[in-house]
This record gives structure tokens, C-alpha cells and sequence, in this order.
């Protein structure tokens, strides 16, 4: 999908040549916490080999769907729905980009998709995320891709010297704009 002036970007399975910028990214100690909830730490190509494998082998749930995000046949970060409940109908969505490829519209439009997969594909009624309150880009591109902003977790998450707030964000399959509407 190409939308006037954007890069064309789609969702696609990891393959091996995917794995260097993969780790690029998961191993960026400056936007460790907008990733992780853990505490920041160097990742060594070793340690998260390992932990690709540990996915592939299917410590990661079988519901997880894991995508790369690609520009024009370029990986340039992933994207995932996790954290499913079955019963309730929702799922977490997570996205992470390489620099180079923020600011664009990348994220926004790869968002998107990963809704219209949880929507259309998984039969979600709702998809929720997480998001660091200083990271004003990202939370620009959440509501962009029609996330509403639900609450606010209040220093909640240590970033980089300080607390931060965390900001609850969801989009409900009744809010939801079909590209085919």
C-alpha cells in the first residue's frame, strides 16, 4: 500500500537476512525502554540468536503473530500482536523501528495493518498497547492509526534517569475503518 508520498510498507514472516536488523534494533540500549519492561542491558548477537530460536521453538504463545515490517523489500523493524486472551477477544500490539525509518509514516501505516490483521484475521474485538508518555512520536502515530488514548499510568516506568508516565492506548473493532469502507 502506497499512500501519496509514503513508502510502501507491508507485514511479512522474518526470514534469516532479517536478522541483523532485528538485532540492531533489539540490542539499541537508547530506546531499550520504550521496548521492553525490563532493565536495560547490552544484548550480545549470541543471547539473542538464542532467543529467536527459543520463539522459533515455540516458547513464544502459538497465538503471537510476529511480523516484520518492510519498506519496499527492506526490513526495517517488527511488529506483533501478543498477550492474547482467547475468551475477551483482545490482544497487545508492540512495534519497534530502526531510526532511520521513524518520522515517515512507517509506523503509522504498519500500525494499520497490524490492526486490520487483528480485526479482519484474528477476530479481535479490541487491541491495546502500551507506550512511554515522553515519546510524543510514537503517541502521535498511535492515534493516527486510530488508537484512543485510555488512561495513564502514572511514573510507572524508570527511563533514563527519571520516571515516566506509561500512556494505555486501544482501538475497538467498532471503531475500526476498514480500508474496504
Amino acid at each position: 500500500m502506497s499512500v501519496s508520498g509514503l513508502p510502501t510498507v507491508s507485514l511479512r514472516s522474518r526470514t534469516d537476512a532479517d536478522l541483523d536488523v532485528l538485532y540492531r534494533i533489539a540490542a539499541d540500549l537508547d530506546s531499550w525502554e520504550e521496548r521492553n519492561a525490563s532493565a536495560p542491558a547490552p544484548l550480545t548477537r549470541p543471547r539473542f540468536e538464542a532467543r529467536v530460536a527459543r520463539a522459533d521453538d515455540g516458547e513464544a504463545s502459538e497465538q503471537d503473530a510476529q511480523f516484520v515490517v518492510d519498506v519496499r523489500g527492506e526490513a526495517v523493524g517488527s511488529a506483533s500482536l501478543f498477550g492474547f486472551d482467547l475468551f475477551a477477544r483482545h490482544a497487545e500490539a508492540g512495534i519497534s523501528l530502526v531510526p532511520e525509518a521513524r518520522g515517515r509514516g512507517v509506523g503509522t501505516e504498519a500500525m494499520r495493518l497490524l490492526v486490520e490483521f487483528g480485526f479482519v484475521r484474528r477476530n479481535l474485538r479490541r487491541i491495546h498497547l502500551q507506550a512511554i508518555a515522553s515519546n510524543a512520536g510514537a503517541l502521535r502515530s498511535y492515534e493516527k492509526a486510530g488508537f484512543a488514548v485510555e488512561g495513564r499510568l502514572r511514573e510507572h516506568a524508570w527511563v533514563r534517569g527519571r520516571y515516566e508516565d506509561i500512556v494505555l492506548m486501544a482501538i475497538l473493532r467498532s471503531e475500526y475503518n476498514s480500508p474496504d469502507t
